[in-house]
Parts: C-alpha cells; sequence; structure tokens
C-alpha cells in the first residue's frame, strides 16, 4: 500500500524545511477531511512520508497546507511543498489484457 516516498517541506516567514515529524503524525491520524485517498499516507520521519498511489500530491499538499497554518500557524500561512523522488513510477502500469478481454481498463 505505501510504494511511494514522499518529501514534505513547509515554507513560512521565507524558510523552506522539513516538516517535523509530530506535524506529519497529526495531520495523517486524524482523518479529518473524510478521502479515503489520505489514508494511506504514513509518517516515516521529518520530512518523508510513505503513500499510496491513491494519494494526489497536490491535493495533500493543499489540505495538509490548510490544516497545518490553522493548527501551527499561529496566524501565519503555512505552505506544504510535496515532491517525489526522480525515477520513481508515476502509478501501477495498467495491464494490456483488459483490452483483449474486450472491455476498457478499470
Amino acid at each position: 500500500m505505501f510504494a511511494r516516498t514522499l518529501t514534505v517541506e513547509v515554507a513560512g516567514d521565507g524558510e523552506r524545511r522539513p516538516c517535523p515529524l509530530d506535524w506529519l503524525d497529526s495531520f495523517c491520524m486524524r482523518r479529518f477531511t473524510g478521502d479515503a485517498a489520505f489514508d494511506d499516507t504514513f509518517p516515516r520521519a521529518a520530512g518523508v512520508l510513505e503513500a499510496g498511489y491513491r494519494v494526489d500530491r497536490e491535493r495533500l499538499a493543499a489540505a495538509m497546507s490548510d490544516w497545518l497554518s490553522k493548527k501551527k500557524g499561529g496566524g501565519k500561512r503555512i505552505e506544504v511543498h510535496i515532491t517525489e523522488p526522480a525515477g520513481m513510477p508515476a502509478g501501477p502500469q495498467r495491464s494490456s489484457r483488459a483490452r483483449i478481454r474486450g472491455g476498457e481498463p478499470r
């Protein structure tokens, strides 16, 4: 399930640094969004998050930014930047068998 390793950085006051582990942990364990895709996240270390392929980096960054700004920002906006190491696959490849069986890929 946790097939990807993402780098999570926070920016505020002109500084960009790894997201603290306790912030990642608080966000990932609360399931406040109601979005099941975010259940596929696991904080591994400061600035490091493991995730499944259902997790959209842009949506995750926006949700984390909103939540962290409210909970940890002290009235200031916290920007979240999530990157994936180069060379990582974009997601599971679909088999061509779906087309051979006569149906559209599901």
